[in-house]
This record gives C-alpha cells, sequence and structure tokens, in this order.
C-alpha cells in the first residue's frame, strides 16, 4: 500500500469495516472488459480467514463468469463525506478489497451461507430453512485468501 499510515492492519478492524458495509462488490474476468457486481452477503471466519456468502440465480453472466474463472475480487467501501485537508479537499472513508477463489455451496454448506446472509442483514432469527427462494438460487462461497483495509482520517 503505498500510504501505510492508512493501512487497516488489524484483522478485526477490517471485519468492522465489512459489518458496516450492505453491499460487496465483485469483479470478474470477462472480455473485452472486467465485470463487477453488486452483491447482498454475509460472511464468517474459519481459521482466521474470511469466508463471504452471496446468493444469485442458477444462471446467468455471472454465473458463466465464476465457472470459466475461479478467481474474484471483492471490495466494500464506506463514504463518510468530504473534509478539508491541509492542501485541498478530501475523502473521508474505510474500504476493504479481497481476491479469493469461489465455490458453490451444496447441501449443508448452502443452509449455512444463506444463514449468514440472514444474519448480516439483521434476520438471524429467520429460520434459513424456511426461505422460499432456496430451491431456486445458487449460494456461493468466496474463501479469501488476500484482504487490505484502508481508510481516512478515522
Amino acid at each position: 500500500m503505498r500510504k501505510a499510515d492508512r493501512e487497516i492492519k488489524n484483522f478485526e478492524n477490517i471485519l468492522a469495516v465489512i459489518d458496516k458495509c450492505d453491499t460487496v462488490r465483485m469483479a470478474l474476468k470477462d472480455e473485452p472488459y472486467p465485470y463487477i457486481v453488486p452483491l447482498s452477503f454475509g460472511y464468517e471466519t474459519q481459521n482466521g480467514k474470511l469466508c463471504v456468502y452471496f446468493h444469485c440465480a442458477t444462471e446467468g453472466r455471472k454465473v458463466n463468469l465464476m465457472q470459466s474463472d475461479e478467481r474474484v475480487c471483492l471490495e466494500w467501501d464506506i463514504f463518510n463525506g468530504y473534509k478539508r485537508s491541509q492542501l485541498s479537499i478530501t475523502a473521508d472513508y474505510e474500504s476493504v478489497i479481497a481476491t479469493g477463489i469461489v465455490k458453490k455451496c451444496e447441501g449443508d454448506n448452502k443452509l449455512k451461507g444463506i444463514k449468514a446472509l440472514l444474519a448480516h442483514t439483521g434476520f438471524e432469527d429467520y429460520p434459513a430453512e424456511k426461505c422460499a427462494a432456496m430451491d431456486i438460487v445458487d449460494v456461493y462461497k468466496v474463501e479469501c485468501d488476500n484482504l487490505t483495509g484502508k481508510k481516512r482520517f478515522l
């Protein structure tokens, strides 16, 4: 990171940024340009690593791209407005970028992913087994292998 003083190094502080976000953006390899899509998400940590879950239709551009290349990039951000700095006006922000491998969840892992989504969206008491969409959506998990956080002013 070019400006090391802005780096969020502590894993728990990075998770605190992610907790405040309602959307994650996922970038996928496509031609002639990359493809990026906003997603609702849930997450958990496994063995000190971030695992992000999302659901989507069972077919379409995103699914095709994930099947052709499992490598993805995720991005979360919080914009807190503009502030005066010593030299000009600048953004007050927090952000996290992660890279990882995306895999389709099956069986109990699909249910686990839906529960993570419900928990992150504030509906942890809703029974995931009763979600009407369970039979018509797929759930995916991104196991993040690289994670960086950055902030300004906070």
